[in-house]
């Protein structure tokens, strides 16, 4: 098993790429990849896009049909546009019900994989040190606030240990990022 240290580390990295990404660019990017595989909603999501193509070019064949000069020729246009149409509409609908439910399920599940599995590790390993400071190193007063809420006075917590490695990401983060907007 990994080292806790790394876990967390790596847990905060995680948290921090997501935050930095955007819930939404990452529900989108799943969304996108759920409809790539043989799925239920792959069918509907690609016979929106054909329905979609259809609309447009009716519309635009309709605009090109003057609608006093071959009014027969126009209704026709018009009857096949609109039940294309109302058809696209239905299965736009469908499917944008169907993917507030797929983002709210994946938000569930980003949270809990993220956020969720870190607060299960400071509350599982709130006693255990992540690793100690030599003795008479800092005041006992830091010993303690190190330590804090229930690891042994001495050592560092899951929970400092977390914030440490949260504040490194974001500095380390904010460096790259000046870095990239020099060049």
């Amino acid at each position: 098993m990994p080292s806790l240290l790394i876990v967390v580390f790596t847990l905060q990295l995680l948290i921090h790429l997501i935050n930095t990404v955007g819930a939404g660019f990452v529900n989108d990017l799943l969304w996108n990849i759920y409809n790539k595989l043989p799925t239920p909603t792959s069918k509907d999501v690609q016979s929106q896009d054909v329905l979609r193509v259809e609309v447009v070019r009716l519309k635009r064949e309709m605009n090109a049909v003057s609608s006093q000069d071959e009014f027969a020729r126009w209704a026709k246009i018009r009857r096949q546009h609109d039940k294309v149409a109302a058809e696209y509409e239905q299965k736009t609908q469908n499917t944008q019900s169907f993917k507030a439910k797929f983002d709210s399920a994946v938000s569930a599940l980003r949270w809990l994989g993220t956020n969720g599995l870190r607060v299960f590790l400071q509350f599982w390993f709130s006693k255990q040190p992540m690793f100690w400071i030599p003795m008479a190193w800092i005041p006992w007063y830091a010993e303690w606030l190190l330590s804090f809420p229930r690891a042994p006075v001495g050592s560092i917590s899951i929970q400092i240990w977390g914030i440490a490695c949260a504040t490194a990401i974001q500095l380390a983060s904010a460096a790259v990022l000046a870095g990239w907007a020099l060049l």
